[in-house]
């Protein structure tokens, strides 16, 4: 029987619906000292792709200080923290037009976001972020995200993300996407540094990060790019804790951003490690406003995870940071592997004082009590 025209025309279905694609330095300047046109316009084409099927996109671009460089004519890295910032004022003006002359043969519309860890840290900033990043796809829009160089700042840690690839992730987070493609101009995660170990084997899917899977990054950067495998891996952990799975790919492999939309197994793969969690849990898995640390003891991690509990004094052996009542902190097992993070009922003068102690014993301890759970379960997210 003969196909109707519709059938004729009719699109398989994409695996992803929202994808969070991030460029690296190395990979948009093709190892040069400036952008490189000729790869920026192969992977806009490779994007306009997708989107023209109706997957929904934002690029994490990095690039901007390199095209700061090559505009301001220097030839050599500066490395204090004001010239950065003139680097990046004057890159990313160049980067985003080079971006908008690239889209629009394409008839695609983009917009530019940038952003600090200061602006999602509080609950109202990332609500902000959030809605204005959902909003422009909706219109269609490609918007390209970068860190705000500018006013983040390395004596301000807190207020800086670091790297793209953490970025990345947290762009991913807030826009509630299927998919974090990482790009750069490595294959993947291998299991030893191939530029020193011609046997090393690329790693085609990671279940789940655990200490042996991040034993076997050596964090080293490339000369333009601020981040390593070690930030690529804390990228895809983030994500996967969120619902979200990571590809880690070379971004100079053909076509490699359509074939990993259309569910290609290309690079290496991070599966999820839970569903799809709402927005509140998500942002308090970000890490954006973690404040300290509780390391508690096997028969508490059981209950967490096992038991649907929430964490008691009794279970705590160990304090770290600096919080208040009210802020996140993160839970670890006695080894150290990360459980999950909640916000907690007490400071940390006060769990100090009560951690290991029986519920009951609060209120003579303290002079005072929150109520029987460092951590109520309502204010908990397991991993």
């Amino acid at each position: 029987m003969a196909k109707t025209k519709t059938e004729k025309t009719r699109r398989p279905a994409l695996p992803y619906r929202r994808i969070v694609v991030k460029f690296g330095t190395s990979l948009l300047t093709a190892g040069a000292n400036q952008l490189s046109e000729e790869r920026m316009a192969d992977l806009v084409t490779q994007v306009a792709r997708l989107h023209q099927q109706g997957v929904g996109l934002v690029i994490v671009s990095s690039g901007a200080i390199a095209a700061g460089r090559h505009k301001l004519g220097l030839t050599e890295k500066l490395k204090s923290i004001p010239y950065k910032q003139v680097l990046a004022s004057v890159g990313q003006g160049r980067l985003m037009n080079v971006y908008e002359r690239l889209f629009a043969p394409h008839n695609i519309t983009v917009a530019q976001a940038l952003l600090t860890r200061a602006d999602l840290s509080e609950r109202a900033g990332y609500l902000n972020a959030r809605n204005t990043l959902l909003a422009l796809l909706d219109f269609k829009v490609v918007c390209i995200v970068n860190e705000n160089d500018v006013v983040a700042v390395d004596e301000l840690h807190e207020a800086r993300f670091g790297d793209n690839d953490n970025l990345s992730a947290m762009v991913a987070n807030l826009i509630d996407a299927d998919l974090l493609l990482i790009l750069s101009d490595i294959a993947g995660l291998y299991t030893a540094d191939p530029h020193r170990h011609p046997e090393a084997r690329l790693i085609s899917q990671v279940e789940r990060i655990t200490p042996e899977i991040e034993g076997l990054v050596t964090g080293t950067a490339g000369n333009l790019g601020t981040g390593g495998m070690i930030t690529k891996i804390e990228a895809a952990r983030l994500a996967a804790a969120c619902g979200i799975t990571t590809v880690i790919a070379d971004g100079q492999e053909p076509d490699v951003i359509v074939r990993v939309g259309k569910g290609e197994a290309i690079g290496t793969r991070f599966r999820p490690t839970s569903t799809k969690l709402e927005s509140r849990q998500r942002w308090m898995l970000s890490g954006l406003s973690t404040r300290g640390k509780l390391v508690i003891d096997a028969g508490a991690a059981l209950a967490l995870k096992k038991q649907n509990r929430s964490l008691l004094a009794a279970g705590i052996i160990g304090v770290e940071g600096d919080f208040e009542r009210g802020d996140i902190v993160n839970i670890h097992d006695p080894e150290g592997n990360p459980l999950g993070c909640g916000i907690t009922n007490y400071s940390l003068a006060d769990t100090i004082a009560i951690k290991g102690a029986h519920s009951k014993k609060i209120t003579t301890l303290l002079g005072y009590d929150y109520g029987s759970e460092v951590v109520h379960r309502n204010n908990l997210v397991v991993l």
